[in-house]
């Protein structure tokens, strides 16, 4: 069973991990992360100290020891199983063990077991990951330390245990946090972002490629340490080749020299704008109980946008999920305005009502729908990540990464990192994370701008180097390619040793991708030299193995238990070799020099990890409705509970109890007092039980249901919610509204002659272009739409109109501005 709800503090249990320090180092678009965790026993028996907690899922974990006094144990890499009995027999026989160990459900869970701290003892735990930095929308570099770790909804049936995860409101994490960043690239830093609070950028040179910055203190474990580093000059492709580990045997992957190579493939334009946008486009939303509130309402307000700027001939549906799946229309519609007003229609009356995250039935049911003949399948998917079967879900993916593209979307803080990235990776599509105040929309709308363009097929990776040198391809095969996108590719290079000096001394080597694009036969290619780079230390083979390793782990499921045991075995073996965690392997760690054994049975301590508000669970990822449903939690007494519950508003299920309000507002017994309510949109559970008594199911469940005045639409949703699928808008007064006049004004300044509809969209164009260019990302598909149908209107008097409507709205926006 999952203890979901460890609220540890309030049981006045001591919780011995006391402090984390975190220093990374970022060259360019790699990051080295050293973490260290001090731990003290200040209770007057033995403790084992159990700390399950997140990481990125594609960090390459490569340094694990334990300081204990003015003793360091270097932990080494063993096969998992072995790893833990000697583990175990280390705790039996009364010495000190320290265990890291990698999730077998989720690559971005680790579990540390500090075992055997005496009384009044101290240890300071040193981990170290290597990890690249994905490339944003924005040409912004995300680096990410996970500090909320959420717990992970596990289906039936599902295979592999569960992951046990203790977690408590953020406030309540008893430990603190510090948090440093060295940046250095051959390219200027500009800024960095972050939704932590951050003290001043430090530069350290004149030329502003190093630079430092840290995390103000007080950091509330309430959301990821998230950091957006700009460089001043776009991304070039690179190649870095670093020799190998001297102790290594030559003809290993740590022995021989490894290449990492950053391509960033530009499309010809003359191709991109010859191919008519079309797909088949399936978006899948996550309506489980965890996405309730702003999540729930920045979804639909994101699926409007990006329904409306879907292109006119394509195909689409809707599907949505939780413990159960709905689809709006049972298989992929044409996009028109009848069903695009259908969907919308059902997309607004949502909510986050559907219990559990099981995301694997939905993709199941909509990968047994036929494809659609030249209509390339797309896949959207919005979700919060909080899913334990995380390898299973990849897994379906990969089995159908031949008939679609998948992109991915983590919202909120605690997003599996593991599970966005993964379907992206074998989607061959792209991921995106929404955290903290982000808006969802312009990274939703750069992502319909990848999967309109046109897929690449045929890829290939073709090597030219000196005669001597083998080339073994580490990375698993390109297969997808996006305008302006990084791709990775990481080799071994083994050379026969009477050549090494010669060759790696001046030679050069070239890589070439090529490609179809759109039927158009097109390359990238990259030279570079063979020496190798300077202090990197093992970063590069590291970062290889790595990718060597997840590539094997996420081989072909269906597998015989031979081949498996193959594949098993050799992960082992690049693994301990390399010094880099694996699903089967593990970080162990003895003090066998302890003199005398640690007397007393050990009592095991869970370290709580921070959750995002609105979060108390029960096993099946239902959030408590109430201190008394708390309670009911093995070991929780109603005052703990209801201490935490008065702290944190616990969502339960506002879809449902909104629907039993509506039932209840709507019967004989409500009265004037209920009517009043719902006029002013504004009721408290209280209210709602005096004014409907039995028929108040929500107030009988103990559910507080605070439902605020809603504020005004957002003028511009207003406006993109009017336009029509063809592309235009009708004159009517709820655009006039959404401008801010009145549609005698909109009337009166028509020119004559003019259209209405042509007058309403030209209108449309203006106030977009003069009041929210700072949104551009957004808006722009939907206006492309709307140039597109005024192009088909062959209107002869667009330039009086825009001068008119720039009249009308006070703006000065130039006609070629708008695309006309």
């Amino acid at each position: 069973m999952m203890n979901y709800c460890g609220l540890i503090t309030s049981r006045k249990e001591a919780v011995p991990l006391k402090s984390i320090e975190v220093e990374v180092e970022v060259r360019d678009h790699v990051a080295t992360v050293v973490s260290t965790l001090n731990y003290e026993n200040k209770e007057d028996k033995p403790i084992e100290a159990v700390f399950v907690f997140p990481l990125p899922g594609d960090a390459a974990v490569c340094h694990f020891s334990a300081k204990i006094g003015q003793k360091e144990i270097v932990a080494e890499v063993k096969e998992k199983q072995k790893a833990r009995e000697e583990y175990d027999d280390a705790l039996s026989s009364g010495q000190q063990a320290f265990l890291l160990e990698e999730s077998e459900q989720s690559p971005d869970i680790f579990s540390l077991s500090v075992g055997s701290l005496p009384p009044g003892e101290s240890a300071s735990i040193r981990l170290e990951y290597i990890t690249e930095l994905a490339v944003q929308a924005d040409d912004g570099l995300r680096f990410c330390l996970p500090a909320v770790l959420n717990p992970r909804y596990q289906p039936e049936g599902s295979e592999g245990a569960s992951v046990q995860v203790t977690s408590v409101p953020a406030s309540l994490v008893p430990y603190s946090l510090s948090f440093s960043a060295r940046l250095s690239s051959p390219r200027p830093v500009s800024k960095v972002e972050s939704s932590c609070s951050l003290d001043p950028l430090q530069y350290l040179n004149t030329e502003q490629t190093q630079a430092t910055v840290k995390l103000a203190a007080g950091h509330k474990f309430d959301r990821d340490v998230e950091l957006l580093i700009y460089y001043k000059d776009a991304h070039q492709p690179t190649a870095v080749v670093e020799a190998g580990q001297a102790s290594a045997k030559p003809g290993t992957l740590m022995g021989d020299p490894v290449v990492m190579l950053s391509l960033y493939p530009e499309f010809p334009q003359a191709v991109m704008s010859s191919v008519a946008p079309c797909g088949e486009f399936v978006l899948l939303l996550d309506r489980s109980g965890s996405m309730s509130g702003a999540c729930m309402e920045s979804a639909k307000d994101t699926l409007l946008l990006l329904v409306k700027s879907l292109p006119m001939g394509c195909y689409f549906n809707i599907y949505s999920f939780g413990s159960s799946h709905e689809h709006i229309f049972p298989k992929s519609v044409e996009y028109s305005q009848e069903t695009m007003e259908e969907a919308l229609k059902k997309v607004g009356e949502m909510t986050a009502n559907l219990g559990g995250t099981e995301i694997l039935r939905p993709l199941k049911d909509i990968y047994s729908q036929p494809c659609i003949p030249n209509q390339p399948r797309q896949l959207f998917v919005f979700t919060d990540g909080e899913v334990g079967n995380t390898k299973e879900v990849i897994n379906l993916v990969k089995k159908n990464s031949g008939s679609h593209r998948c992109f991915s979307f983590g919202i909120g803080e605690g997003a599996s990192s593991a599970l966005i990235n993964g379907l992206a990776k074998e989607g061959g599509g792209h991921a995106q994370f929404i955290t903290g105040t982000d808006r969802m929309q312009p990274k939703v709308m750069q992502s319909l701008r990848f999967a309109l363009q046109p897929a690449v097929a045929d890829i290939s990776v073709k090597w030219d180097v000196p005669k001597g040198v083998a080339v073994t391809v580490l990375s698993p095969p390109i297969t997808a390619l996006f305008q302006g996108q990084r791709s990775l590719i990481y080799a071994q290079l083994t050379v026969k040793s009477h050549l090494i000096s010669r060759i790696f001394r001046a030679a050069e080597g070239c890589v070439t991708v090529k490609y179809s694009l759109a039927g158009h036969p097109s390359k990238s290619q990259l030279h570079f030299n063979l020496k190798p780079a300077e202090d990197t230390g093992l970063t590069v083979h590291r970062l290889a193995a790595r990718t060597l390793i997840r590539s094997l782990e996420m081989g072909e499921t269906r597998r015989t238990r031979q081949q498996n045991e193959g594949v098993k075995k050799k992960v082992v073996e690049h693994s301990v070799q390399s010094g880099v965690s694996s699903v089967f392997t593990a970080f162990i760690a003895v003090n066998k020099g302890t003199g005398k054994a640690i007397q007393g049975p050990l009592v095991r301590r869970n370290v709580p990890t921070g959750l995002k508000e609105c979060a108390l669970f029960d096993d099946n990822m239902s959030y408590y409705n109430s201190a008394d449903d708390c309670e009911n939690i093995d070991g929780f007494s109603y005052g703990e509970c209801e201490e935490a519950y008065d702290d944190y508003i616990c969502c339960g299920d506002l879809g449902a109890c909104e629907e039993a309000y509506e039932e209840c507002i709507s019967s004989e017994t409500a009265n004037q007092k209920s009517l009043e309510l719902e006029e002013e949109n504004d009721y408290e559970d209280d209210d709602w039980t005096g004014a409907c008594g039995d028929e108040a199911p929500c107030g009988a469940r103990g559910i507080t249901v605070i439902r605020p005045a809603q504020p005004p639409r957002d003028p511009f949703l207003q406006l993109v919610s009017l336009q029509k699928a063809s592309g235009c808008w009708e004159q009517d007064p709820a655009l006039a509204a959404a401008l801010g006049k009145t549609s005698k004004e909109v009337e009166n300044t028509k020119p004559s002659g003019v259209n209405q509809e042509v007058w309403a969209t030209i209108l449309a164009l203006i106030w977009l272009h003069g009041s929210k260019m700072d949104a551009q990302d957004e808006w722009e598909l939907l206006a492309m739409k709307a140039v597109s149908w005024l192009r088909a209107q062959n209107v002869p008097s667009v330039t009086e109109c825009v001068e008119a409507g720039n009249t009308l709205l006070g703006f000065n926006v130039k006609k070629d501005a708008l695309g006309l």
